[in-house]
């Protein structure tokens, strides 16, 4: 059977076209089309054995840390093997054709950059941002190897080079708060936008899902793209079905950018 593309509505094609000041956030859904596993998809080979929200706590890190930290360098590898996709690549070619644009993205992989993304704000941290565990420094960081490291393996993470504690991953963990400064600048773009963009997200992850809200709240046109249905569909003025890598090319073309 032949896959339908939505059409893109004329009237989100005008908001785009005239919109000043956009927010763009993005959630799994856009990194997935790149092939990066998300936390809801089953774990695969021997790290099948494990449950991934049960290795992304702080609990998990104190008591495992070889572990914990051989995962983290199992997604950074998958990572460094991904390409940026064509939903990436109109994003930051968006940021160049509007007066205003602030990307604010769930994702801890850096395809946003790679696609030539600047000042992308990371609600959840980063897979490329390690710092550590006790005094919060900041710690070097080493590319991701070429050859992805075995699935299961537990690697001993580095010691601080400040005060010999665990490097842990620079990713918000479950029962962490989000980052200070990202989620105020967050807030304060989705406050005053025009047009609000929801891009590959479940809306169901909070504090994160309260921003289209606020955009709405302040008078935003919200548009949404995802394959599936979302708690946001009821409340964003557009709904568009399908792959981000299909909508953002087709959605920036139908502005007459």
């Amino acid at each position: 059977m032949a896959t339908v593309t939505p059409p893109i509505p004329p009237a989100l094609a005008q908001a785009l076209a005239q919109a000043r000041r956009v927010a763009v956030f993005t959630g799994a859904g856009v990194s997935a089309e790149s092939g990066i596993s998300t936390f809801r998809d089953p774990l695969s080979g021997l790290w099948s054995r494990f449950d991934a929200r049960a290795l992304a706590t702080p609990e998990a890190f104190a008591a495992q840390p070889d572990l914990v930290w051989g995962w983290y360098e199992w997604r950074r590898a998958q990572v460094a093997r991904a390409v940026p996709n064509a939903a990436h690549r109109a994003i930051a070619a968006l940021a160049r054709l509007v007066p205003g644009l602030a990307l604010i993205t769930q994702n801890v992989d850096n395809l946003h950059e790679r696609a030539g993304s600047e000042g992308v704000i990371h609600l959840h941290g980063s897979l490329h941002a390690p710092r550590c565990s006790a005094c919060g420094q900041a710690a070097s960081f080493t590319a991701a190897p070429a050859d992805e490291p075995a699935e299961g393996r537990a690697i001993a993470p580095p010691a601080c080079g400040h005060c010999g504690a665990p490097i842990r991953p620079g990713v918000v963990w479950f029962g962490e708060s989000l980052p200070a400064q990202a989620w105020q600048t967050a807030l304060a773009a989705a406050g005053d936008c025009d047009l609000f963009l929801s891009i590959g997200t479940s809306a169901l992850v909070y504090p994160a899902a309260e921003l289209p809200l606020r955009a709405l709240r302040a008078g935003a046109t919200v548009a949404q793209v995802n394959p599936a249905a979302t708690p946001l569909d009821a409340r964003a003025h557009f709904n568009l079905r399908g792959a981000a890598a299909d909508v953002m090319p087709r959605l920036l073309a139908a502005a007459g950018f």
